[in-house]
């Protein structure tokens, strides 16, 4: 079978707990903006519930493609300065760090 064309944006964050409910509150509002994106599949904000893994939040976005993940991420940087908001900013403020990258489901 052939790989699929379809791409996934994961995002792991090592949050506290005293910043969990502040950072859970603007990765939602990030997740409403992607939703209404052109060439979403699908997404999930996931929270870890056991294991030793680090990162305790996980964000899950699949796209179609290159080019939708292009235009969702300049829709978000759109909104995000509209807003005044500087994720980079308040991820230092509260603390939290990341592992963000894009991958590519194989298939057998």
């Amino acid at each position: 079978m052939s790989e699929t064309s379809r791409l996934c944006r994961v995002d792991k964050f090592v949050v506290p707990d005293a910043a969990r409910e502040e950072f859970l509150q603007r990765v939602r509002e990030t997740h409403q903006i992607l939703r209404r994106q052109p060439g979403l599949v699908r997404d999930a904000i996931l929270e870890q519930v056991g294991g030793p893994g680090r990162f305790n939040i996980v964000t899950i976005v699949e796209w179609e493609s290159q080019l939708a993940i292009d235009s969702a991420r300049h829709a978000v940087m759109q909104a995000h300065a509209a807003s005044g908001f500087d994720a980079h900013a308040i991820m230092q403020r509260l603390g939290i760090e990341a592992d963000v990258a894009h991958y590519r489901e194989l298939h057998d």
